[in-house]
């Protein structure tokens, strides 16, 4: 028999946004934080350089927002960078009362730490040496762990979002929780919420080499997008320019904040070549350095670039970058002494859900937030440091507005359970294991940093075939996580190959050989695909 829970928000994804908006409302509602893996596993955990707030005298909160603008490439809201970036501060002294250990400029010093990373004029990067968002993660959920009205729930993984219209044949369409799959004991589960909140991070797994960990899979922006919510900029996908290069290195990310300390990105005859493409070198916008390094490696038939911090002090970088150092110590790779051979991979989702600055999408009861909305934030490039305050920022904007909506109307009329009356066990999973492997594939090889229409339109004709597989396996067997992620991944792949045939222009992290300038013939437009159900 099918479990049924009720709470009063049910928030999907444990990562720092769906964990600091269950700490903001948990005095006030009864919470539930769904989890697909274990509760701290995500691209939370693996954030490496730090959040950006202005905390020098020196700097500014109008110098962040130019900033945010011009990596944005024409394509930021406004609105929601200087809403983003005026509560900053705010939103890192709440994490500071959290218990987030930020690093400081000595043992004695009252003053944090602060980096420069790339698109930021100013040092203005808080962090914790070089895992901040393990510091901030593991805080958080152990505040979450400690609070009565908060109920974790890992290893559910989600397979699709409860609404009046899909479920109840209503004309309105208001979320009313999620149908979800305990792993562990293989049952669906429905969970009832007159308020749900997506939280579940990128898409990052959409390719075959990416930094974000497997748990990455699009899913909130997929659940969002089939119950009928608008999605925006999905080609705008940020490639991160420097993971390490190594056949056991899975997923690791080479922090950018190393080139904000000086480290410089090399050939394999040790030249410099950053300098050609743009003059701020190292420290140009992730698109530019991520493209500047793919002709590279093209133009050379090159595997990989190099990074080489090795100018700086041994003392200086076991301080500073502690986990990088170890981690390339690890396959053999002294950072202190050579260079790190690095590559571009998959890094971050720019587009997303639309939302309003509450958090709010197209569906009454349906919150974004974090990297699973499109806020107008990142426009058409995201700049570094930007998306773990987007985060926190967010969260509480989103917990903000529900507050104000207490006490939640109960009144939810009686949810069908999961019907899997008509579904079979599946005799194997190589259908399933294959047409994962061939996505992830064809979307690096055709939907990549350099695109063009011929590659496009071969992606989006596999893409069909795959989807119609993947379509009659779901509808004749038993839901799995592994079938759930994939059916999510190809419906992300679709977004972002229908986003990229429509912008007829190369603009931020959109690049295309048949059109390699901007259309300045009109002024900059979102490229919006309307809700599928």
């Amino acid at each position: 028999m099918t479990s049924t829970y009720h709470f009063d928000v049910l928030i999907i994804g444990s990562g720092v946004a769906g964990l600091s908006h269950a700490l903001h409302l948990a005095d006030h509602a009864r919470v539930a934080v769904l989890s697909k893996t274990q509760l701290q596993e995500g691209a939370s955990l693996y954030a490496q350089g730090g959040i950006s707030v202005v905390l020098d005298q020196a700097d500014s909160v109008q110098s962040h927002i130019d900033d945010t603008l011009l990596s944005g490439a024409g394509l930021c809201n406004e609105e929601a960078v200087r809403f983003t970036v005026e509560q900053a501060r705010e939103n890192i002294e709440w994490l500071i009362e959290q218990g987030v250990s930020f690093t400081k400029d000595g043992i004695t010093s009252e003053t944090y730490h602060l980096t420069q990373e790339g698109g930021h004029s100013h040092r203005r990067v808080i962090h914790a040496a070089d895992a901040t968002g393990r510091e901030v993660e593991t805080s958080l959920l152990a505040k979450a762990q400690a609070h009565p009205n908060i109920e974790l729930f890992p290893y559910h993984i989600s397979i699709d979002l409860i609404t009046s219209r899909k479920q109840l044949g209503q004309d309105n369409n208001q979320c009313l929780g999620a149908y979800a799959l305990d792993i562990k004991t293989d049952t669906p589960v429905s969970f009832i919420a007159p308020i749900t909140v997506l939280a579940t991070g990128g898409a990052g797994k959409v390719y075959l080499y990416t930094s974000n960990p497997d748990v990455s899979t699009g899913d909130g922006i997929a659940m969002g997008w089939r119950a009928g919510c608008r999605v925006a900029n999905m080609e705008f996908i940020q490639f991160h320019p420097t993971c390490l290069y190594h056949p056991k290195a899975k997923s690791f990310l080479i922090s950018e904040a190393l080139r904000g300390e000086g480290a410089k990105l090399l050939l394999a005859d040790g030249t410099q070549f950053m300098g050609e493409f743009h003059p701020q070198a190292e420290l140009a916008p992730r698109d530019i350095v991520a493209r500047a390094i793919d002709h590279e490696m093209k133009r050379l038939g090159d595997d990989c670039v190099y990074l080489d911090i090795s100018h700086q002090s041994k003392e200086f970088i076991e301080e500073h970058f502690p986990t990088i150092h170890q981690r390339c110590l690890d396959f053999g790779i002294d950072m202190t002494q050579q260079p790190i051979p690095v590559v571009p991979a998959a890094h971050y989702t720019c587009g997303g859900l639309i939302t309003d600055l509450h958090g709010q999408t197209d569906i009454a009861g349906l919150y974004a937030i974090g990297e699973t909305a499109h806020t107008g934030l990142h426009g058409a490039n995201r700049m570094a440091s930007n998306s773990l305050l987007e985060c926190i920022v967010f969260a509480r904007s989103a917990a903000d507005h529900i507050k104000q909506q207490l006490p939640l109307s109960t009144a939810i009329p009686v949810i069908p359970a999961w019907d899997a009356s008509r579904v079979r066990p599946a005799r194997e999973a190589i259908s399933v294991s294959h047409n994962w492997d061939e996505l992830r594939r064809f979307m690096w090889d055709y939907v990549g940093i350099v695109r063009s229409d011929e590659r496009l339109y071969k992606a989006q004709r596999r893409l069909q075939l795959l989807q119609q597989e993947i379509a009659d396996y779901y509808t004749q067997y038993r839901i799995s996580s592994d079938l759930l992620e994939l059916r999510n991944l190809a419906e992300i792949a679709e977004l972002i190959i229908s986003s990229a045939l429509t912008r007829k222009e190369s603009r931020g992290l959109h690049y295309t050989l048949d059109y390699p300038d901007l259309d300045e013939s009109q002024p900059p437009q979102d490229t919006i695909i309307a809700g599928k159900s």
